[in-house]
């Protein structure tokens, strides 16, 4: 039996303060409906285990890692439109495009019949109404050095600058 167990709070749920990189905090298991629910509490509000409680346990609070600022969908688009006609850019544009697949703003089209002959990647995107042909590059030309920074560049401005 698998029981899902809520990620950690980041505020306590008596005072509702946020919690400091770590500060003991208390959490404890309650069951509630036919449903468990987690509570993170902080020390100096913790009066002991509530009466549902399945289990707790004392633990120091670890911020997760900040979320990085990603670029808008809407730029990669913008972008992989741009870079439509430069063959130079070839190997930056089919990387940026199978990472909008990985997103699910692009969709690849899928050939009815037999298996198609390897060739450009059919796209679609539904929140365009467009389609894309996007030339598939062969993994000898994705070793580039830079061709990694500048993929970086794009997807995560804010650790460029």
């Amino acid at each position: 039996m698998d029981i899902k167990i809520e990620r950690p709070r980041t505020t306590c749920a008596i005072s509702g303060r946020p919690f400091a990189a770590g500060e003991t905090v208390y959490s404890a298991l309650l069951r509630e409906g036919g449903q468990i629910r987690r509570q993170d509490v902080a020390a100096d509000a913790w009066t002991g285990p509530p009466p549902s409680a399945l289990a707790w346990w004392r633990a120091a609070h670890t911020p997760g890692p900040a979320r990085e600022e990603v670029a808008p969908v809407d730029v990669l688009l913008d972008l992989l439109e741009g870079l439509e006609d430069r063959d130079d850019d070839a190997a930056l544009r089919y990387l940026l495009a199978l990472e909008l697949v990985r997103r699910r703003v692009l969709r690849v089209v899928e050939a009815a019949g037999p298996a198609p002959a390897p060739g450009p990647l059919q796209l679609t995107c539904r929140r365009r109404d467009s389609t894309y042909t996007v030339a598939a590059v062969q993994p000898d030309r994705l070793v580039d050095p830079g061709l990694e920074s500048r993929l970086a560049a794009l997807l995560w401005p804010a650790e460029a600058a």
